[in-house]
């Protein structure tokens, strides 16, 4: 049994780190089956033995590396200027509109880890997939109490559930970043989220001066 990180779990050697932080860039780029263990070394300055004494292979890293995926990402979004507006609609379109912002340069900068493993790998690896499902439901986990609350606020009769419109707003990221690596551009994954943006309106109906403004976010980031 190796030492890998256990997802949600922060590694604690610096080899580690730079192999995951390696993991996550050269995953984006390549894709799982192209990715060679030599890439990954290379690109985390260490050597194969350093690899092998963190990690049993190729599949036990990409595990690992959707923990620390999930960890690193999830505390982007907690500190994320969205994250201070008090009403959970305002809050929940600013998160899409942060989201939007983010769509920046090539495809593999904006892109998921998560969503790129598991779309490789679902039927070779179950630890992977597990691993990559944990990270996405994690993230859509936060996203629904911002919209339970704005449900309770706004839309407390409607039928749909906040967990299932959670995960449908990752649906449709995930959806808009296979459009821009198919189109080579990230434009299309922005016309994408502007019209997640305005369904989301449409289901809450909220007063217009909620939602007249599209609170800025930075230009490059993770997701």
């Amino acid at each position: 049994m190796t030492d890998a990180a256990i997802p949600g779990q922060e590694p604690s050697h610096p080899s580690k780190l730079r192999l995951l932080d390696a993991a996550l860039k050269v995953f984006r780029a390549k894709g799982y089956t192209a990715t060679r263990l030599e890439d990954i070394c290379a690109e985390a300055g260490v050597t194969k033995g350093s690899f092998f004494h963190h990690f049993s292979g190729k599949e036990d890293l990409a595990v690992a590396a959707a923990g620390h995926w999930s960890a690193t990402s999830g505390e982007f979004f907690r500190q994320a200027p969205y994250q201070a507006h008090g009403d959970p609609l305002v809050r929940l379109l600013a998160y899409v509109d942060f989201r939007k912002s983010l769509l920046r340069g090539e495809p593999a900068a904006f892109t998921c880890l998560a969503g790129t493993l598991v779309q490789e790998t679902f039927e070779t690896s179950p630890a992977i997939r597990e691993a990559c499902d944990g990270a996405i439901c994690g993230h859509a986990a936060a996203v629904a109490r911002d919209i339970a609350e704005a449900k309770a606020r706004y839309a407390p009769d409607a039928a749909w559930t906040a967990e299932g419109l959670a995960l449908h707003t990752q649906a449709v990221i995930q959806g808009a970043f296979i459009l821009a690596k198919a189109r080579h551009d990230a434009q299309v994954a922005v016309d994408s989220l502007d019209h997640l943006r305005r369904y989301l309106e449409l289901l809450f109906n909220p007063p217009k001066e909620e939602t007249c403004s599209h609170p800025a976010g930075p230009s490059s980031g993770t997701n």
